[in-house]
């Protein structure tokens, strides 16, 4: 009898699931895509229940197409985007929708921390500056603006930490979450700092457990397992952040491994042990292979793989038809042939990805997409690969200072996740970077790293290194030097577009808020 270990990630744009067996070869896969509700300005949501509702569907089609018994499936692990924020009331039932890590509703919260707290006091409890978006900022928001609701919150949770919550009863966090909570988490303790908590006036209560990632946290409940094929009894981990999951499952476990996601944001991480090594310009949290010692500096581009799904659902409704009428067809391959025909710059065309602000490295919720140089000249194809162009240049924004700050680097970046399989953004990664990548053989993500955890938790594998044994690095690409500077040119002109824009955004962020 084998034993058989169960993983689930929640992305931003949608949600995946694989069963692995104690060999850790993949059995199974699923995957379902949500919608993202951006109805209001600033707002980035999802439905609640539809969580839940994949959640179920997922691992039924896991189990049927894995073959397996229930009975032998020994441990589940979990993650999701970061941050991301659930309310729920003592009855664990979701209060409102959803928020998801591109919203941006929190401005004026945040104004209010800098003023009565102080950015400097923050970033040396939290390890991170203070911006719009961990969940304590939101969680003000909901205080100040809806305030009958915010007196039924119970328990504030990530969207993995609802997961489990819906698999066990109970509501836990892992430490890789604690960063995303934000403000009043020390991350280097693994607590709530209470002088912060009450200066906002919060219930220290409303937040769910913290744990280490690998730790066991609950068993799968007799409801759980009737509403998802499971059986009562399956222990559930603490879990971990979605690009942890990622990297892990893609074999990051060594300090100075370095690998990049292309999913609904872009991102790369480093792992490092050194809170020296935090940066006030990037994200700082815990990382799972020692969630209490061990650590990650992340860069993220806000919208990533999200800026060519815009381009698909906004302006390519042809292809997407075709996705419906022809086996096989695909859209984004279609998008991507259009923008191989392409040289290196776009013959001009420049853009500034911020559909939804931006984070690192310049933290401006005002920022707006700008496409520069436009002519009749311009095709579609031009504009999907400016696009792919911007995005590399919003994380190489990013990478130059973590390569000042002299962090070690194990080179080459690993490429994993969501765009990072189009050859062609991967080969103007390697240009504008100007350093070798190599990509992930198995396209499982997340969800792998959640399996492997959750072997880790509950005994089945003695520690990570399993994910190192499995890791296949294919397609390794040299960058070209020629295109290298041809990208510098156009990067210089990005970077003086933004420094020429940054006050219009402003004022255009003042015009909307009037409307």
């Amino acid at each position: 009898m084998k034993n058989y270990l169960l993983g689930i990630d929640y992305g931003t744009g949608g949600a995946k699931a694989c069963i692995i067996d104690e060999d850790a070869n993949i059995l199974s896969y699923a995957f379902r895509e949500y919608p993202i509700f951006t109805n209001k300005l600033g707002f980035s949501e999802h439905e609640v229940a539809r969580y839940w509702s994949v959640a179920c569907e997922m691992i039924k089609e896991c189990i049927e197409k894995a073959k397996v018994d229930p009975k032998d499936i020994k441990g589940i692990g979990t993650s999701s985007a970061l941050p991301s924020m659930v309310l729920v009331d003592k009855n664990h039932d979701y209060i409102n929708n959803a928020y998801n890590l591109m919203d941006k509703r929190a401005k004026a919260e945040e104004e209010w921390l800098r003023e009565n707290i102080g950015a400097e006091e923050i970033f040396k409890i939290s390890g991170n500056r203070l911006e719009d978006h961990p969940s304590i900022v939101n969680l003000l928001w909901e205080k100040n603006n809806r305030p009958e609701d915010f007196k039924r919150i119970d328990k504030v949770l990530t969207i993995d930490g609802y997961i489990r919550l819906k698999l066990t009863g109970e509501a836990t966090a892992s430490y890789s979450a604690g960063a995303f909570y934000g403000i009043a988490y020390n991350i280097v303790d693994n607590k709530f700092d209470q002088t912060i908590l009450d200066k906002l006036d919060i219930d220290q209560k409303m937040f769910p457990k913290m744990y280490p990632c690998e730790a066991i946290v609950g068993k799968v409940t007799r409801q759980a397992a009737h509403e998802t094929g499971l059986i009562e009894g399956i222990p559930v981990i603490a879990g971990q952040v979605d690009c942890n999951a990622g990297w892990v499952g893609a074999g990051a476990i060594e300090v100075g491994d370095i690998q990049m996601n292309l999913g609904t944001c872009g991102n790369f991480g480093i792992i490092h042990k050194e809170p020296s090594c935090f940066m006030d310009t990037m994200f700082n949290f815990a990382y799972t292979t020692n969630s209490t010692d061990t650590y990650i500096t992340a860069a993220t581009t806000t919208t990533g793989g999200q800026s060519l799904r815009y381009i698909r659902d906004q302006f390519s409704h042809l292809e997407a038809a075709m996705e419906k009428l022809v086996p096989g067809f695909d859209a984004y391959d279609y998008l991507n042939m259009e923008a191989e025909k392409i040289e290196p710059g776009s013959e001009g065309l420049i853009i500034l990805p911020y559909l939804m602000g931006e984070r690192t490295p310049i933290w401006d919720n005002d920022a707006r997409g700008v496409v520069f140089g436009l002519s009749l000249h311009h095709t579609k194809g031009h504009f999907v690969r400016a696009m792919m162009e911007a995005v590399a240049y919003a994380l190489y924004d990013s990478f130059k200072l973590v390569q000042e700050a002299g962090i070690k680097i194990n080179y080459p970046i690993v490429c994993n996740e969501g765009g990072a399989k189009s050859k062609l953004w991967r080969g103007i990664i390697t240009d504008v970077f100007n350093v070798p990548t190599v990509m992930v053989k198995s396209r499982v993500g997340a969800p792998f790293g959640d399996a492997i955890l959750a072997g880790v938790g509950v005994g089945i594998f003695k520690d990570f290194s399993i994910a190192k044994e499995k890791a296949e690095y294919v397609d390794r690409m040299e960058p070209n030097l020629e295109n290298h500077k041809k990208y510098m040119e156009c990067f210089a002109i990005y970077k003086n577009l933004y420094d020429h824009l940054k006050g219009d955004f402003k004022d255009l962020a003042k015009i909307n808020k009037k409307q």
